[in-house]
């Protein structure tokens, strides 16, 4: 996977903005303002992404690159290492995941506002 792959699968999804919040070189993708992914764009060599508590225990048993999120409360993310031998659809589906966990969570408003009047630009 690279950075630019990366950025595209993410936002190609509803609601979905990017943004440098915290440094230069954090990427972070939001849906309607919460987070669901971050990168490093200058060391493109992990990601971390939010998952269900459950999942992301089970994920660091099964796989050696996903380890609890760095800087991030470790019962909700996971940081996933891209040099791992995990394959790219499997890394993309967990992003899927986390966009969805991080949809399930939004007002009503906000799912029914994406649903009804979103728009692609």
């Amino acid at each position: 996977m690279n950075i630019a792959a990366y950025r595209n699968h993410c936002l190609q999804k509803k609601g979905v903005t990017e943004a440098f919040p915290f440094d230069e070189h954090t990427l972070v993708h939001k849906v309607m303002g919460k987070m669901f992914t971050l990168a490093n764009v200058v060391a493109f060599d992990s990601i971390n992404l939010k998952c269900h508590p459950d999942t992301a225990v089970r994920l660091r048993k099964q796989y050696e690159g996903v380890i609890p999120g760095y800087h991030m409360n470790k019962k909700h993310w996971n940081t996933v290492r891209l040099e791992a031998d995990i394959p790219d659809q499997i890394i993309y589906q967990w992003i899927d995941d986390s966009y969805k966990r991080v949809l399930a969570g939004l007002p009503k408003k906000d799912q029914a506002f994406l649903e009804e009047r979103w728009w692609d630009s």
